[in-house]
């Protein structure tokens, strides 16, 4: 398996993981651009955001709500994103929401 979000649901590569449902894994973002940067995949390979179904969607930003709260961030604020396509900057093909907090974005 190529897809490195593939192998960290595998547990073939580490990550540090601050969430995870039965469809849904949240993991720190090993270069971050704020103080908290958490990337939340779907457990099941989807090469990118638009790829995604409803339940999938749903279930990425319920999982985020959780991870803003659990991080602090809820009340403050953060940042959803969603990068599609390699002109986005979208480095790994597995769909990912990037939850973005800890200071004024």
């Amino acid at each position: 398996m190529s897809c490195l979000f593939c192998r960290i649901v595998a547990g073939e590569v580490p990550a540090t993981v601050v969430h995870e449902t039965e469809t849904t894994l949240a993991f720190r973002d090993i270069q971050p651009k704020a103080p908290v940067h958490v990337l939340l995949i779907p457990r099941e390979h989807v090469p990118n955001a638009v790829d995604l179904n409803g339940d999938q969607l749903g279930d990425l930003f319920a999982a985020a709500k959780e991870v803003a709260d659990a991080e602090g961030v809820a009340e403050s604020g953060y940042r959803l994103l969603f990068n599609t396509g390699p002109d986005s900057g979208q480095e790994v093909f597995h769909a990912h929401l990037h939850l973005l907090g800890g200071q004024r974005l």
